[in-house]
């Protein structure tokens, strides 16, 4: 029954990110996971809106990435809110790390994906929020863009 429910490709979007931030550089990078972890990820069962990266001790870990338990597991469960390794080079890491220290950016995950081969990757993006009236044009502009898909 639960085989029913597993996808084989998934792709879950953060577009409240895409809202609040200009996005400066992407990466993909892989997640260190749990075997219910994954199950859950296949299901579908994850949300990325709350959720951002840090650095600690030299490695970047990604936070408040909420994957719901995993229905039919055991004592083994995961915990849903718990801190994740992400997985990058280490020229990509130092890149970051160097990038971190100008003030106002950030690292945001922007969608979570599951690759051919069955692996769970993210996409992460070095990020700099938006001021209100950025966030302002965006919505004049998809208000122009579905009058435009109406006529």
């Amino acid at each position: 029954m639960a085989k029913d429910k597993i996808q084989k490709t998934l792709e879950i979007h953060n577009r409240k990110a895409s809202f609040e931030y200009h996005f400066l550089e992407t990466f993909t990078a892989g997640l260190v996971l749990t075997g219910t972890e994954i199950k859950s990820i296949r299901q579908g069962k994850v949300n990325l809106t709350d959720a951002y990266c840090l650095f600690f001790q030299n490695e970047l870990y990604i936070r408040n990435l909420h994957i719901s338990q995993y229905e039919e597991g055991t004592h083994y469960n995961h915990e849903p809110l718990r801190d994740r390794k992400l997985l990058l080079s280490k020229r990509e890491l130092k890149k970051l790390q160097n990038e971190l220290k100008n003030v106002g950016l950030t690292i945001i995950p922007t969608k979570l994906f599951i690759t051919d081969k069955g692996f769970a990757k993210i996409n992460i993006a070095l990020a700099k929020g938006k001021k209100l009236y950025d966030k302002r044009e965006d919505i004049k502009e998809k208000d122009i863009k579905r009058g435009m898909e109406r006529e």
